[in-house]
């Protein structure tokens, strides 16, 4: 896997501008943040920013495959203002749960998403190098 952020550029924090891999694609579909039995526990975003990447994780797992192997991450989220005000603590949680790898991100706010409940969404492409 290759980080590709061109030399002239500012620096990325917290993401790659491009990621380059070749191997297994796993292609994680949307995740949310409620637990195995589709149940939220909680309506607060950083709790479900961590219910989500441990939603990722586990889809990952049944691959063999771990956060190390994520080459994109795309994030829905209901609230930007809201993602803004606790950015500090979602980034403690992902680090916490993928460690210090910064794919390429996007995040975007959406009108809504399909469940009432989820704050955020996130899909993730990952590759396991041949």
């Amino acid at each position: 896997m290759q980080v590709l952020d061109p030399k002239d550029w500012k620096p990325a924090i917290g993401y790659a501008n491009g990621i380059m891999a070749t191997g297994k694609q796993i292609f994680v579909g949307g995740q949310i943040g409620w637990n195995a039995q589709q149940v939220f526990t909680t309506d607060d975003l950083v709790l479900q920013v961590e219910q989500t990447l441990k939603n990722i994780l586990a889809v990952l797992a049944e691959a063999d495959a771990g956060p190390e192997h994520i080459v994109r991450m795309t994030w829905f989220v209901v609230d930007k203002q809201d993602y803004l005000a606790k950015r500090r603590a979602i980034g403690a949680v992902y680090r916490d749960l993928i460690g210090r790898h910064f794919p390429a991100m996007t995040l975007v706010q959406v009108a809504d998403l399909l469940e009432d409940q989820a704050k955020v969404e996130i899909e993730v492409t990952a590759v396991i190098e041949s």
